[in-house]
């Protein structure tokens, strides 16, 4: 079993992720630092690069078609979510929302693996460690955060497409867009994440 290490608070507000969707170029450079610096085993991320296609070609009515063809990338992890469903549906409240920044993470000294967190979580964050039958997931880098670094998907990112920090903040500057195509509905958890999408990728367009 894992030794579980806890920090204080890096933040006395919420954190939230901020994706540009339009300019990620599906590198899958925060994926692997991810893996890398989490050493993760194969088929295990924490961060994930989503690929998102579909539209077609649209009558114009006038015997011609319209190219309304989209292809794009998201990447994601845990949103560290205001009403994380994970958290209520855990057994042995293990997997918890910190105070002060509202960071989600797992108390390896209480997970027994049952997996209720992963079967709740709408964006697959939780995932099971083989080794130590526990849980596990995206935790904000807080051993980076806490010496003062930047978490490891936001500072390998090469078109600068990933930024994190108080989600009022992002959502000042960036607006409060959370849903897409690909993505599930935000009611359903409130997630800390603001996303510039992708053409095509706002919901509800044609």
């Amino acid at each position: 079993m894992n030794t579980f290490i806890d920090y204080a608070p890096v933040s006395e507000r919420q954190l939230g992720f901020y994706i540009d969707s339009s300019r990620c170029s599906g590198c899958k450079a925060c994926q692997v630092a991810c893996k890398d610096k989490n050493n993760l085993e194969v088929g295990r991320k924490f961060r994930r690069i989503y690929e998102v296609k579909g539209g077609g070609f649209v009558p114009t009515g006038q015997g011609g078609f319209q190219n309304n063809v989209y292809a794009y990338t998201l990447s994601i992890s845990c949103n560290h979510c205001q009403d994380p469903i994970c958290t209520v549906n855990c057994p042995t409240t293990a997997m918890h929302k910190r105070p002060g920044d509202g960071i989600v993470r797992v108390n390896t000294d209480k997970c027994i693996g049952c997996g209720y967190c992963a079967w709740s979580c709408p964006y697959g964050a939780p995932q099971l460690d083989q080794a130590t039958g526990q849980m596990s997931k995206c935790d904000f880098c807080i051993d980076l955060q806490a010496a003062g670094e930047q978490p490891i998907c936001v500072a390998t990112c090469p078109l600068g497409a990933i930024k994190f920090g108080p989600i009022d903040e992002l959502r000042a500057q960036y607006g409060d867009t959370s849903d897409v195509r690909g993505l599930p509905d935000s009611t359903i958890t409130h997630p800390n994440l603001v996303i510039t999408p992708h053409q095509g990728a706002e919901q509800g367009s044609k």
